[in-house]
């Protein structure tokens, strides 16, 4: 029987070793600073040591002394002179910071324990989306870093090498958190095993600035952007479930303030379409770019995708502010843009299209459009007589209604494509994407186009489905000429907005038109369309009714129900479905609008006014 005891090995999987307990963060991202706040009120230790120069460590805590009001560090950049400098932001959601701001509140000791003998404080790598830490957890998503981590460069040694001898030097009888940089945990873990000599690295940094800056500048120099940031800002001082601070629903509330602000300066919607394509683009500019939530640059870029730059700049404003931030402050105030404090910006110029006074002015000699004589007038010589179209409007929208035709025939044509391996013809010409997909094969693989069988004989454009009734004039109208489709829609009511005498404005809901002209009866009226659920699949029976050729285009938000396809199929037609988020919101803009003109002696005036 041996006198010698068996004490348990440690566990080489964890993070705790000795006094010292180490916990990896990605620097400046919220849900590190959530679990970095979590874990300290959690532990309560005595010591906090961080991955942060001492030489910044007075401006540092004062900087975290001002938040919630953000701070910018300032100093000279010594190998490229006095002309160049650096910046560090001071952000809420950094869990650096936050581990400064939470051991203060439980009465830690604050150890800034980097040598300082690099340009940043955080050596750069490119790290796993930390949103993945919502569904795998802390523990998990390190576990996986650590199994595939960056190779170890010899200044990543050597900065851990410096970040040990001071933590090595470290009062032995406290208990200590050491929040480090992921890339730099089994570095410093190595380090720690032997003793360090103490490195070559400045005691003392000239030129270290405080400055405020500008609210202005806060959607550039952010890491996390600014009203992400103030949704934790607000979590943070509430006794709320930290699980509510989640990027998806920061996103959609940026929208949803955009939008408000978007319809009061345009008076133009989103529709529910365009959210959900919003939704499918961020996510795709996200996973593009390795990543699984979008950042603030995405959310700017699918906004002007899907609606237009009016919209990506309310996106971009609401997703910058930031309330706490005041122009006013003890600091100076400076306004900064993102290239100075970073490398490698994206850049996106929107050009914002509002109704302004001096744009309206006019070249000298110029006649301005009439105006009413008195309240009233245009709409005194409202008869109802009868009504017309607009002639240079129809010759738009007869161009875009021939332009989604040959949409609905190149849809089908992808359709019905036969791809096989080159043999002895190339046929309609190479498969690049399916060559390329099965490269491993060492073939090339051709196409052939099926040929399609019949012509589109109506085109149906719904915008909005009108659940709420907001589209409430409903009429048919018929061609005027043989190249002039019969057309039927539903908008808004055209006299209510009067832009000339006798003559409407309105904004469509949704139309059908089909060729030849001269044989649309009253759609709305047609008893045999009464089982139709909305105005949109009236439009759709009708043309499915009226088309003489085989294939019928629906541009829609959503696919018609599939009862549809059955409908369809027992008339010898086919429903071509065309996503309206697929075409250019631009265009969709342009032939939205419809002028009604209260009889045909009106189109002689109409110039004047439209």
């Amino acid at each position: 029987m041996s006198g010698e005891i068996d004490l348990p090995l440690p566990d080489p999987g964890s993070l705790k070793r000795g006094r010292f307990t180490y916990f990896p963060v990605v620097p400046g991202r919220l849900e590190f600073a959530i679990e970095v706040r979590q874990a300290i009120l959690r532990q309560r230790p005595q010591a906090i040591a961080l991955e942060l120069p001492a030489t910044l460590q007075a401006a540092w805590m004062r900087a975290v002394a001002r938040l919630p009001e953000m701070s910018l560090i300032f100093y000279p950049d010594e190998t490229l002179g006095l002309a160049q400098a650096i910046y560090v932001p001071i952000e809420p959601a950094d869990p650096f910071t936050e581990a400064i701001r939470t051991g203060l509140e439980i009465g830690a000791e604050i150890v800034f324990v980097d040598p300082d003998a690099g340009q940043r404080p955080h050596l750069k790598d490119a790290y796993p989306d930390p949103y993945a830490i919502r569904h795998i957890g802390l523990a998990r998503y390190i576990e996986a870093y650590r199994v595939y981590p960056q190779p170890r460069s010899q200044e990543i040694s050597r900065h851990a090498a410096g970040i040990a001898w001071k933590l090595q030097g470290a009062d032995p009888l406290v208990n200590v958190l050491v929040v480090v940089s992921l890339n730099l945990l089994d570095p410093l873990l190595d380090a720690m095993e032997e003793p360090q000599a103490q490195p070559l690295a400045r005691t003392h940094r000239e030129g270290v600035e405080l400055f405020n800056p500008h609210p202005e500048s806060l959607a550039e120099i952010a890491i996390e952007y600014p009203q992400l940031q103030w949704r934790y800002e607000d979590f943070r001082r509430l006794p709320a479930d930290w699980r509510l601070i989640d990027r998806r629903h920061a996103q959609l509330a940026v929208f949803r303030e955009a939008e408000k602000q978007y319809e009061a300066s345009t008076g133009e919607r989103i529709a529910h379409w365009q959210r959900r394509l919003l939704a499918r683009y961020t996510r795709n500019l996200a996973l593009a770019g390795n990543e699984l939530s979008a950042g603030l640059f995405d959310l700017a870029v699918a906004a002007r995708a899907v609606a237009d730059d009016n919209y990506a700049w309310e996106v971009w404003e609401a997703a910058g502010r930031y309330p706490p931030q005041n122009a006013a402050s003890d600091l100076v105030t400076v306004r900064v843009s993102g290239e100075e404090v970073w490398l490698d910006t994206r850049r996106i110029r929107l050009r914002r299209r509002l109704p302004n006074p001096k744009r309206r002015l006019r070249p000298f000699g110029l006649k301005p459009r009439r105006k009413e004589k008195f309240p009233g007038e245009w709409a005194s010589q409202l008869n109802g007589a009868g009504i017309c179209s607009y002639p240079p409007e129809d010759l738009v929208i007869e161009d875009y209604g021939r332009f989604l035709k040959k949409k609905g025939k190149s849809i089908l044509s992808e359709e019905r494509v036969l791809v096989e391996p080159f043999t002895t013809s190339i046929l309609d010409g190479i498969d690049l994407r399916e060559t390329i997909r099965k490269w491993y094969e060492g073939r090339i693989y051709v196409r052939q186009f099926q040929k399609i069988r019949g012509e589109v004989g109506a085109v149906v454009v719904i915008f909005d489905e009108d659940r709420d009734n907001r589209y409430p004039y409903m009429t048919t109208w018929l061609g005027e000429n043989q190249n002039e489709s019969d057309m039927a829609f539903y908008s808004t009511f055209p006299f209510d907005h009067l832009v000339g005498p006798g003559m409407g404005r309105a904004e469509y809901g949704g139309f059908l038109m089909t060729l030849p002209p001269r044989r649309l009866y009253d759609v709305w009226q047609d008893a045999d369309y009464q089982f139709a659920e909305s105005k949109s699949e009236r439009l759709l029976l009708a043309a499915l009714d009226y088309s003489i050729h085989r294939h019928v285009v629906y541009v829609a938000a959503k696919p018609p129900r599939s009862i549809f396809k059955t409908i369809a199929s027992r008339a010898g037609r086919t429903i071509v479905y065309i996503p309206i988020g697929q075409l250019s919101p631009a265009s969709l803009k342009k032939i939205r609008v419809v002028h009604v003109l209260d009889g045909y002696d009106k189109r002689e005036l109409a110039k004047d006014y439209l």
